[in-house]
Order: C-alpha cells, then sequence, then structure tokens
C-alpha cells in the first residue's frame, strides 16, 4: 500500500456563477485523504459536503485550488480524464440505489463495465466477479432478480457489488442508508466496515450520527468551511 496521500485537496475554491450572481460554495478546502481511510463527512443541507464529494469523487472540479489523486494533478482534468480516473479508481454509492428497474441484479452489478478500458463486459471472469461481489454481499440466490423484486436494503447491496466491479481505491457513499430502516442500516455499515478493513478507502456524506460513529474519522462542515 502507498505511503503517499490518496488524496489531497489544498486551498480548493468552489463557485457557481459569476459577477453578482457567484456563489461560493467551498472556501479554501484543505483535505488529506490516506489509503485506508473510512472517513464520514457531515453537515446540514447547504453545509457544501455534497459538492465537496462531487470534487473528490471527480464528477465536478474545482473553480481554484490544487486536487491531487493518488499523486497526479486532477484539478484542471477534462471531463474526459475525470471520467477515465472515475471508471478506473472510484465507486459510488447513493441513497436512491440507482439500479436500472429492468436490469437483473447481475447486470447492474455488471453495467459500470460498459465503460471500463480495463474489464470486458461480456468475459466469462468479469461475470464470475460479478457472481463473486453479489455473493460477498449476501445475495448468492438473488441474482436473476429485477429490482422490484428485492427489499430496500437487498436494493443497496447490490449497488454496492456495482461499486465494486471495477476494483475502486475509494468509495463514496452519499447518505447510504438514508431510505432503509435501523436494523438493515446497522447490515450496510458492518459491510463498510468490512471494506474498509480489506483495504478499500470509504468516505461516507451523511447527516445521521449513528451512522458517522461507525466511521475512524469524522469531518464537519458548516457555509463551505471544514469544522476541524
Amino acid at each position: 500500500m502507498s505511503s503517499a496521500p490518496l488524496i489531497e485537496l489544498n486551498n480548493v475554491v468552489k463557485v457557481y456563477g459569476s459577477g453578482p450572481m457567484a456563489v461560493s460554495v467551498l472556501k479554501r478546502i484543505s483535505l488529506t485523504l490516506n489509503h485506508g481511510d473510512y472517513v464520514a463527512l457531515m453537515g446540514s443541507s447547504g453545509s457544501g459536503k455534497s459538492t465537496l464529494m462531487n470534487i473528490l469523487g471527480c464528477l465536478d472540479r474545482p473553480t481554484s485550488g490544487e486536487y491531487r489523486f493518488n499523486g497526479r494533478e486532477i484539478g484542471n482534468t477534462s471531463r474526459d480524464e475525470r471520467a477515465k480516473i472515475r471508471n478506473e479508481s472510484i465507486g459510488f454509492i447513493f441513497q436512491s440505489f440507482q439500479l436500472l428497474p429492468r436490469m437483473s441484479a447481475l447486470d447492474n452489478v455488471l453495467m459500470p463495465l460498459t465503460y471500463s478500458k480495463v474489464l470486458d463486459l461480456s468475459s466469462p471472469s468479469s461475470r464470475e466477479l460479478a457472481e463473486s461481489l453479489l455473493e460477498k454481499v449476501g445475495l448468492k440466490d438473488r441474482m436473476t432478480h429485477e429490482p422490484s423484486e428485492l427489499s430496500g436494503g437487498q436494493q443497496q447491496r447490490v449497488a454496492i457489488a456495482r461499486s465494486l466491479i471495477n476494483q475502486p481505491k475509494i468509495l463514496f457513499a452519499d447518505e447510504p442508508t438514508g431510505n432503509l430502516d435501523s436494523e438493515t442500516t446497522i447490515e450496510i455499515l458492518d459491510m463498510f466496515e468490512q471494506l474498509n478493513s480489506s483495504g478499500i478507502t470509504i468516505v461516507v456524506v451523511t447527516h445521521e450520527p449513528d451512522v458517522s460513529t461507525r466511521a475512524k474519522h469524522i469531518i464537519r462542515m458548516k457555509d463551505g468551511v471544514l469544522l476541524l
């Protein structure tokens, strides 16, 4: 495992709009995430935490400041270059699951390989990997089921398996337990701990204290700045 930080932000600013309509959402954010970290990012609505996650996850780029991913400066990279980094190194898990409704659990897990330059969607090895991931999240007997035939917790498990298909270095989870009951929430958080213990870096965006306390570190945001 590399001793260099996985992610480094230095004085990152994000501004939407221009002139008198400009809104400063992130204000000189500096942050380091190391390989193997498990971080909870907390803040009220409008604090900037979702914008920060979008920049960390290469879904957006900063207005100014430096962003290094695995030692590479990517703050000013093109949309295609950021997409390549996401496809090769980053996994996402969302509150709404975002599964394709007419596809089986197995095909949903395989879907990110449509854009992969490393793994072939149609290869037997890719299918074997997807099956092993579904088995890992406890859905060995649900691989052919569509999302409508699965509970909310099972759908989130499919989403977790999907996020792992590209063997990412880091997982970003945006309010991943927001649509789940308390018992299922505990099961999903247990799974995050297992993934983190296997070496995957995890960042969870949440407003729920019970979720944040499972992380190794808690980062709080307010009005676009970090409260350290």
